[in-house]
């Protein structure tokens, strides 16, 4: 066979059966010419074909007809060509491109392209093909302006439903059409890795059906169904691959920590000036019975802002403590790690202060270790964690250096652990053949099909409810757009907070500085200290994100007389340390910050927060910002100050979080508003995950089928060893080592 003619359907059975999965080459099938020319798109193997879903279809029964168009309303028509001609424009530099396009009833309807430089070899006269666009009029001429479109092969007009791909510069989406109908052609019937059984019971169409309905479908319901079975394909292969890790990291050993009456535990819990929540009691005794056993824990607690996450987990380092072993807490900033360490302290009293001429008898001790630290202070910590003198190490990033050793390591807690890096909240457990129990909290609460797929492999608790004496917080949105004089309205009420005697916290998106303004632009939206990119993009351009370097000197203007501080993830460690304290002891009126707030910080007596460019936000990341006051017996008013206009999906967000104060309702509404992203966390691993369509907004039932079935697949077979076909399939969901490797330690 002549290179690049591809394979007869007769010679596909010999074909497939010595590429038994989808790991075939496309240069067989389709030739090395066509093979080339598919790989910008990462299109390599059979498998990458088959699964390059189109993005949307169009239905030709739906088309618009040219003649009835009205100006103002999105259109989209199937047309040929009649004239493209490219022009210099009149009245500014560069070229336009008029096209005349005529559909099948004869009727006639312009569209200009500008600077159409990458375009203009793709529209041709005579050609045919799919344009969308908001109808306009030019010269009393309807057109559509600078339209969406796709060019077709002879044979798309004959179809009801003509398949549109992702596409680029180089491929376009018509020569993935052609090359995905050649392949199709080809097949016979791949072998199917879901079970009959699971197939029958969920009423899946067979993979070699659905994936040719997926490409040439003829009605909406092949969609539908093709689709259906396809997600099924995406979620148990995640599942499969979560049970896999949990069974995994559970069959390694751990230290069993019982709980020891009379011990530190006990003793603490009896001296607590507050009844625990029943939601404390309840998460308590499940991580107490987990510590209790020979295998790592592995459990997620999940509670909204201000829930007493911080007393569940210090319990749980006492009842390690009593066991004769160490707990080791890894907080994401030096500001919260210094916080953690003195508030664990206060709490524990003479608890902690072992080697003190105070200390209870058989007290432990808290040492914090950050990076920071001078050479002598770092050496004790040091000293005291190999030792075992310190019960309770708090730290941050440091404390996962080689340099770093432990007595005896039971518990590695992991507060806010979505500012960390896979590995570097990993590194502690993976020490040594014993492995620590591993407790992650977060305060950002997380919708049921996240906590599915991303933390699939950890135990999920729910903190609910809220400590009493927490008081309510008051949000509003000020829209500087509509109302730009209502700005003077809150700084006249920050100075009413202040005299009342409380402080307040003025936040702002970005550090400032003497930066370039290409780096301002690139820090547009961006969270200060992670880096992380905005919550939307709407391509239109703006002012860069407003700064605490800059505002924070307009404020000590605006409010003469009050003292003004300023925290921001730039400041030495020291001074970021030395101005936290500063406010804590009420030596500072407003502080001027970044997120470096964001998590933990607890100053009963600060009532006040202004968001300023509040949108620049993300809707968890406000509603962690507003978790920063209300923490005494004052009410607590948080200002929401944005230039974004109404009915904009920005405003929506920030309407949203004055709504409601529930972390878990503001977790499902913000899965809704802004995009998915890469479901297994692409942002950490560094790739791209091989799920096209699983939503984890649309498929919360399928996703929770799956994972039972996934638990029950494991458990009978725990390699899937007699499934091989189910064992590819995580291969081929999942992809790489490196993708495997941030599962097992999400």
């Amino acid at each position: 066979m002549a290179e690049g003619e591809g394979f007869h359907p007769d010679t596909w059975d010999d074909f497939w059966d010595d590429h038994a999965d989808l790991g075939a080459k496309l240069v067989g099938p389709l030739g090395r010419k066509a093979a080339e020319a598919l790989s910008p798109l990462g299109l390599v193997t059979v498998g990458d074909l088959l699964r390059y879903y189109p993005r949307r279809y169009v239905d030709r029964g739906r088309l618009s007809d040219i003649a009835g168009l009205v100006p103002g309303e999105y259109v989209t028509v199937v047309a040929q060509v009649e004239k493209a001609e490219t022009r210099p424009m009149r009245n500014r530099r560069g070229k336009l491109m008029a096209v005349v396009i005529r559909d099948d009833r004869g009727s006639q309807l312009d569209c200009t392209f500008f600077n159409p430089y990458k375009i203009a070899g793709r529209i041709k006269p005579g050609a045919r093909g799919v344009f969308s666009g908001k109808v306009g009029v030019f010269n009393k001429r309807l057109q559509l302006t600078h339209p969406q479109f796709e060019m077709l092969d002879e044979g798309d007009s004959l179809r009801p439903f003509i398949s549109v791909y992702p596409a680029n510069a180089k491929v376009t989406s018509q020569a993935v059409a052609r090359a995905v109908r050649q392949l199709l052609e080809m097949i016979d019937t791949p072998a199917d890795p879901l079970p009959e059984s699971m197939r029958e019971r969920e009423g899946l169409t067979a993979l070699g059906l659905a994936l040719r309905r997926i490409h040439v479908p003829d009605d909406e319901a092949e969609i539908f169904a093709a689709r259906r079975r396809l997600v099924w394909d995406e979620a148990l292969g995640v599942q499969l691959a979560l049970a896999l890790r949990r069974q995994k990291t559970a069959a390694r050993p751990a230290p069993s920590c019982p709980p020891r009456p009379g011990g530190l535990l006990e003793r603490f819990d009896a001296n607590l000036p507050f009844t625990l929540t029943e939601g404390q009691v309840a998460v308590g005794e499940e991580i107490a019975a987990d510590l209790s056993g020979e295998h790592p824990m592995n459990r997620l607690v999940q509670g909204d802002v201000g829930a007493g996450k911080t007393i569940v987990a210090l319990r749980a380092m006492l009842q390690v403590v009593d066991a004769g072993k160490q707990a080791a807490m890894l907080a994401p900033t030096e500001v919260l790690a210094a916080q953690h360490a003195r508030s664990l302290r206060a709490m524990l009293g003479a608890l902690g202060r072992a080697g003190e001429l105070d200390a209870a008898e058989g007290a432990t001790s808290v040492q914090l270790l950050t990076g920071s630290m001078g050479v002598k202070a770092r050496r004790r910590a040091l000293l005291d964690a190999q030792s075992g003198a310190a019960g309770i190490v708090v730290g941050t990033h440091a404390l996962i250096q080689d340099t770093v050793g432990f007595a005896d390591l039971g518990l590695v807690v992991v507060d806010e652990q979505h500012r960390f890096g896979v590995e570097q909240r990993d590194a502690l457990r993976t020490r040594g053949e014993v492995a620590p129990h591993m407790l992650v909290m977060t305060a950002t609460p997380i919708p049921r099909t996240v906590a599915m797929t991303v933390y699939g492999d950890l135990s999920v608790s729910a903190l609910q409810g809220l400590p009493r004496g927490r008081s309510p917080v008051k949000t509003t949105v000020v829209p500087l757009a509509e109302h730009p004089q209502w700005i003077q309205r809150v700084w006249q009420r920050v100075r009413e907070e202040v005299d009342a005697g409380h402080q307040c916290y003025v936040v702002c998106p970005r550090v400032g500085g003497p930066e370039k303004e290409k780096e301002k632009a690139k820090a547009d939206a961006a969270d200060p200290e992670t880096g992380e990119p905005p919550p939307e993009d709407d391509g239109s351009e703006r002012r860069p994100p407003l700064a605490v370097l800059d505002i924070a000197p307009q404020i000590s203007e605006l409010l003469t007389g009050l003292r003004v501080g300023v925290l921001h993830g730039k400041l030495p460690p020291e001074e970021k340390d030395a101005v936290m304290r500063s406010f804590e002891r009420h030596e500072l009126d407003v502080l001027v910050a970044t997120t470096v707030i964001e998590v933990g910080v607890d100053v009963p007596n600060a009532t006040g927060i202004v968001l300023l460019d509040a949108d620049r936000f993300g809707l968890s990341q406000l509603h962690q910002l507003r978790g920063r006051v209300g923490r005494g017996s004052a009410p607590g008013l948080c200002l929401l100050v944005t230039d974004m206009p109404a009915a904009t999906t920005a405003r929506e967000r920030l309407d949203a979080i004055a709504s409601t104060t529930d972390g878990f309702e503001l977790a499902r509404l913000d899965l809704e508003l802004r995009r998915e992203g890469d479901v297994l966390g692409a942002s950490q691993s560094g790739n791209r995950s091989g799920l096209k369509l699983l939503s984890l907004r649309r498929d919360e039932e399928v996703i929770a089928k799956a994972q039972v079935y996934a638990l029950d697949l494991v458990a009978t077979d725990p390699g899937l060893a007699e499934h091989p076909g189910l064992a590819a399939l995580v291969e081929e969901t999942i992809g790489d080592e490196e993708k495997a490797a941030f599962l097992d330690k999400a």
